[in-house]
This record gives structure tokens, sequence and C-alpha cells, in this order.
């Protein structure tokens, strides 16, 4: 019963997101956001602790505001007679975009995200930071414009994401404002070309699937957990490294790759000054990305370091899978520099 309650509503989950992108309605869209709400809840609220309720809770509430929000602008938007200028059309889309950033948890209105982050299961957490992501980031692109609302909501995400990240013990609220910081650089990527978007969001959920998944085979929550645990598989300390070196942006991983054509359209569109301060934002990330990393690689083992186990091989598919995505970017690279 358990499996067909769950087979059910990744079911609903699926199709409501994929009916998002695919409509050319703004109401269509706006009932996938609620089916796609109304599939999540339940997925939260299946393992039944304090924090999960918690959780689901505060989705519930913020997600509701959001998509009443979103309904209100959508029908304004349908009033076009109402419109005496185009001033009222472009302040509904800055309300609508507004109410998609909430719903993504992006910053300003991210206070809610790395809260629901915490009370989640390490599976909810995936689902949360890389499938959620897609409808309201599609919608996004279809109105997004060089603004100065766009720009400062990629300099707050990624500098605010870039400060709360240094205070942080907790693994998952760590991954939330990693997921904050990167969702920043794809809305300045979408400003740029939308194929750049959709390798940088591919290669984002390949690396966040590999950590979530070494780190809930790992039984890992905070920081100091790294420090007393003893992996049987040096092998794991090594892909867990790269992962999170590939997170934040490193060359030659695959995570640099994106952020490198990214920079590089912005500087083609004179805008230097968000790219410099994206830049120096990410830097505080890298830090932290680094600093776990290190203690990742610096643990004690019981085994021999060059005796390695593959007992298990399906578990290292994801993170080899991730890193072979470095050949098609660096021919994707070598494409656009020839063009």
């Amino acid at each position: 019963m358990e499996k067909f309650y769950k087979i059910m509503f990744y079911s609903t989950l699926i199709i409501s997101t994929l009916m998002t992108i695919s409509s050319y309605s703004w109401m269509i869209m706006w009932m996938g956001l609620e089916i796609n709400l109304m599939s999540m809840i339940p997925l939260i609220q299946f393992y039944k602790n304090i924090y999960s309720i918690e959780a689901s809770i505060k989705y519930f509430i913020v997600q509701v505001i959001a998509s009443t929000i979103i309904l209100m602008t959508i029908i304004v938007m349908m009033w076009k007679h109402s419109f005496s200028s185009s001033i009222m059309e472009n302040y509904s889309l800055l309300i609508l975009n507004s109410s998609l950033f909430m719903k993504m948890g992006m910053a300003p209105f991210h206070i809610w995200f790395p809260e629901v982050i915490e009370g989640l299961s390490w599976t909810n957490c995936m689902i949360m930071l890389t499938w959620q992501k897609i409808a309201p980031m599609t919608m996004i692109m279809l109105n997004i414009n060089y603004s100065v609302f766009f720009s400062s909501i990629i300099i707050s995400s990624t500098l605010i994401s870039g400060i709360m990240i240094m205070n942080q013990t907790s693994m998952r609220k760590i991954l939330a404002y990693s997921s904050i910081s990167h969702m920043g650089w794809m809305t300045a990527t979408m400003m740029c070309m939308q194929t750049i978007w959709m390798w940088y969001f591919i290669i984002y959920t390949f690396t966040t699937i590999n950590i979530i998944a070494l780190m809930k085979m790992n039984k890992i929550y905070f920081i100091n957990q790294l420090h007393s645990l003893k992996w049987s598989n040096p092998l794991n300390k090594i892909l867990y490294s790269l992962n999170f070196l590939s997170l934040g942006g490193i060359p030659p991983l695959p995570g640099f790759f994106p952020k490198w054509l990214t920079i590089q359209f912005m500087m083609q569109e004179n805008m230097t000054i968000i790219s410099s301060m994206m830049i120096i934002s990410t830097l505080m990330t890298i830090y932290i990305y680094s600093m776990i990393s290190i203690s990742s690689m610096t643990m004690s083992l019981e085994e021999k370091l060059f005796k390695i186990s593959f007992k298990n091989p399906s578990k290292m598919i994801l993170s080899f899978l991730n890193f072979t995505t470095i050949f098609s970017l660096i021919l994707m690279t070598s494409m656009y520099t020839m063009t």
C-alpha cells in the first residue's frame, strides 16, 4: 500500500511539472504548480515525525501565498483592456516574477527555504533541490529581461547565500544555501543563453544527487559527523570531495564550465559589475566546500588508502556519470569559441 501511495504522488509530481513547462497558457501553468504542491505535501509527511510535519506546514503556507499572488496577477494580466499603459503590465510581471522567486526560495524570499529543507529526509531534499526548481524557472524564462529587478535578485541570491553558508553546521542547510546561490547563477545564465542554463541545471542536478546519495548511504547530517565517521571505502572520500569541489565550480571539474560560459557571455553583454559581484560571492561558498572536502579527505581510516573495495559498484555509478559530462562540456565550449 505504501509503495502505491508513493508511486501515485511521484507520478502526479512529474506530470504536473511536465504540464507546466509544456503549456502555452498562464492559467494552465498555475494549475500545474498547484497539482505539484498537492503532490509534494503528502511526500513530505510520509516520514511521520515532528520535523517533517513542521516542514510541510511551512512549505504549504509559503506556496499557497505565492500561488495566490500568481493567480491574482494572471487575472489582472488577462484584463488587457484595463491597462491604461504598459506600466501596469510591467508591474504585473514584476509581481509575477517575485512570487515565482518565492516559490523557488531565492533571496530575498529565501527565509523559509533552509528551514523547510532542514526538516526533510534526504530523498525529499533531493526532490526539493532539483525537480521542484524546473517549473518556476521555466515560467521565469518566458518573461526574463535585462532589468534592475533581475539584477538585484541575482546579486542578493549569490551574496546572501555566501554569507549565510559561513555559519552553518547542518549539511542540509549548506545544500539549501548552495541551491540559492546556484539559482542566482542560473537566472543570470537565462539572461545570456537558455542552452547554457540547461547544461548548468543538468550538471547541478547530477552533482547534488551524488552528494545526497553519499550522505544518505553514510547517514551524515552535520559537518562534525565527517570527522567521527570511519569510511570503509577510501573511494567514497575521493568522490565525496570531488563532487563538493565540482558544486563550488573548481576547475577543471564539471561545475566550473557552466559558470565559465556564464561569465563569458555576461562580459560580452557588458554586465561587468554583476559578474564581479557573483564571482566574489561564490568565493565564500567555495571556502566552505573546500573545508568540507579537506575534512573528508583527512579523516582516519581503518583500511589503507590503496586498498579499495568494489563490492557495491552500483553506488559509484552516479558519480562516474557526473564526471563523464566534462567531455561533452569541453566539446560544447569548443563549439562556442569557434563560432
